[in-house]
């Protein structure tokens, strides 16, 4: 499973979020607990490819620090970052195009609007990478799945602004939000899952913050964030559709505590995809069961430790 990162995407944005810095600290977490990820560089997107989502003067306004970024100030450090987070996801929607599935462990995007940032958001690398891969031709028809707390207000904007009938977009923060429509939830993913049959990539943000004990969520226990992941994951599978997927959401105190639902997620996600990559790739029918057999032990392993 590809890993798109670089130190180059942290930044300290000196906030509430611990969205900027987090990267660095969930990918540590993976490389300790599941070995058979490989972290792949990112590529810097342009402020050309960035234009393509928002206005030309918003985005001058933020590499100039006139503009307040997505948490509220002018820091270079939090603007040096920006290219990089959105190249992640652009390079895992790529990888994903090939090999089905990879991850780019940034987050930020969603509220990020045609013409302004905000709610930790700055630019959208959503519907950056949307644009890019559709301007080159290498999609038709993008599938976004936002399962974070928030309603992606800002992937919203941007589809609304630029007139993108060809961009199928779920926001979960629109419809579900209570404990007691948990279940109903769950239950429903499949049919959400369906219309996104007609795309040729899905873009997944799996949100921390819907977690029980998140202090700006608050609806599903860990177990059901887990199930919520391995029903996206298997079902994209088994739909043979491509997907990048990305953090989102998070903000108990405790760091761990988040780190634990973004292992979670990778735990689910290397359980629906793993083996099934690795069988592609492997010539000796011999060696390439074993290797399988690993994969599957290394998953159930991860599984039951304690972080």
């Amino acid at each position: 499973m590809k890993v798109i990162y670089s130190d180059a995407v942290v930044a300290d944005a000196q906030s509430f979020s611990p969205s900027a810095r987090k990267p660095r600290e969930v990918v540590n977490s993976w490389l300790r607990r599941f070995p058979v990820i490989e972290i792949v560089g990112p590529e810097a997107v342009s402020v050309e490819q960035i234009c393509l989502a928002h206005a030309p003067h918003y985005v001058r306004g933020i590499f100039s620090f006139k503009r307040a970024n997505g948490f509220g100030n002018h820091l270079p450090e939090v603007a040096a970052s920006l290219p990089w987070t959105s190249g992640a996801m652009l390079k895992a929607a790529r990888v994903a195009l090939i090999e089905g599935c990879a991850v780019a462990p940034v987050a930020g995007f969603h509220h990020a609007c045609h013409e302004q940032g905000g709610g930790y958001c700055t630019f959208n690398g959503l519907m950056i990478t949307s644009l890019v891969l559709h301007g080159e031709g290498a999609v038709r028809r993008v599938g976004i799945l936002d399962f974070d707390q928030h309603y992606g207000n800002g992937t919203s904007d941007i589809i609304r602004e630029l007139g993108l009938d060809w961009v199928e977009h779920y926001s979960s923060g629109a419809w579900w939000d209570r404990e007691d429509q948990a279940e109903s939830f769950l239950e429903k993913i499949p049919d959400i899952m369906r219309r996104f049959a007609g795309c040729d990539l899905l873009l997944y943000q799996a949100g921390a913050d819907p977690h029980v004990n998140d202090p700006l969520g608050g609806w599903l226990t860990t177990e059901q964030l887990r199930e919520r992941d391995r029903r996206v994951f298997t079902t994209c599978r088994d739909m043979r559709l491509p997907i990048a997927w990305n953090l989102a959401g998070g903000y108990q105190t405790n760091l761990r505590k988040v780190l634990d639902i973004h292992d979670n997620t990778m735990l689910e996600c290397l359980g629906a995809y793993s083996a099934r990559s690795l069988r592609g790739r492997m010539n000796s029918k011999r060696n390439g069961a074993g290797a399988i057999q690993r994969i599957k032990r290394k998953v159930r392993i991860a599984g039951s430790m304690k972080a």
